[in-house]
């Protein structure tokens, strides 16, 4: 149905619906006769990602003292954990895996095992549905909380956060170098034979740019082995001009050299949208109050 006004009126969005809408003689019998017009199936349970103490906190202006004095409530991650710790049989389970045969208590923030659906053969007690776990994305620049996600789909029953940093009895400082030692990253050699052969070719000032790009868009693996492979011809010319400004052709590469390459590498980062350094595992430049000269590449 086909409708023209060419008069200016109110615009009322129910009574529009209402005049275009048509139904055809298949769907006026489907209806007349009761069938269910549509469904979902399987169902989907949402599983939250975050690092440990960064959960969202949703409070108002009534309720913010109280948020504040007393800590949030499980997330579906963290009960996770807990169900690991106590639960034999979850620790055999990845973390997207766990509402197959868990469901979740909105209320009292914690998994329950399913009193309906197919018996699990060889555990008794065990139900299983056709839930699906689907885990929220994470976006790559989100460094540590992304390497998070990577590990929750290669480990099972982790009881912790310190546990999905624990390779071979080792504790790592970041889930980077988790991700990292347990093989899941790709390695760097690409990437540093590029810097090698860029190097030949092109002045500092360009491979600065290429490093920074790579920073930004190539989620390196090692970004700090990347750069003492290289700091020095990331930082050739700032040496040369120190040495014509203070006509002195025994100034060599020192700590002041490299930090001067490491704001010059930072600002492109961060002109390309990225961030600062150390949140790639890089030193962190040292920025006098003086004005610092800025690179024009």
């Amino acid at each position: 149905m086909a409708v023209f006004n060419l008069k200016e009126t109110d615009r009322d969005e129910v009574r529009q619906y209402q005049t275009g809408r048509y139904i055809s003689s298949n769907e006026a019998v489907w209806r007349i006769l009761g069938f269910p017009i549509h469904e979902r199936h399987p169902a989907i349970e949402h599983l939250a990602v975050h690092l440990e103490n960064g959960q969202r906190v949703h409070f108002t202006e009534r309720n913010a003292a109280q948020m504040a004095q007393e800590p949030p409530k499980d997330t579906t991650l963290t009960a996770f954990f807990k169900l690991c710790h106590e639960d034999e049989f979850a620790r055999n389970l990845f973390y997207w895996q766990v509402p197959r045969y868990y469901t979740w208590n909105s209320s009292g923030r914690r998994w329950q095992r399913r009193k309906s659906g197919k018996e699990v053969e060889g555990h008794p007690g065990i139900k299983s549905s056709d839930v699906l776990g689907r885990v929220y994305s994470i976006h790559p620049n989100q460094f540590e909380c992304f390497f998070l996600r990577m590990l929750l789909f290669e480990i099972k029953g982790p009881q912790s956060f310190q546990h999905l940093l624990t390779v071979a009895g080792n504790i790592c400082p970041t889930y980077r170098e988790a991700c990292k030692r347990r093989g899941l990253l790709e390695d760097d050699a690409h990437w540093d034979m590029t810097l090698q052969e860029a190097s030949g070719s092109q002045v500092s000032c360009q491979l600065r740019r290429v490093f920074a790009i790579m920073l930004h868009n190539c989620d390196l693996s090692s970004p700090p082995t990347l750069w003492m492979n290289h700091l020095e011809s990331l930082s050739e010319d700032i040496l040369y001009r120190d040495r014509q400004q203070n006509r002195n052709m025994s100034f060599d590469f020192d700590s002041t050299v490299f930090n001067q390459a490491l704001i010059f590498i930072e600002d492109a980062v961060i002109s390309l949208g990225g961030k600062a350094l150390d949140e790639y595992g890089l030193p962190k430049p040292y920025r006098r109050k003086a004005s610092i000269p800025i690179e024009i590449i």
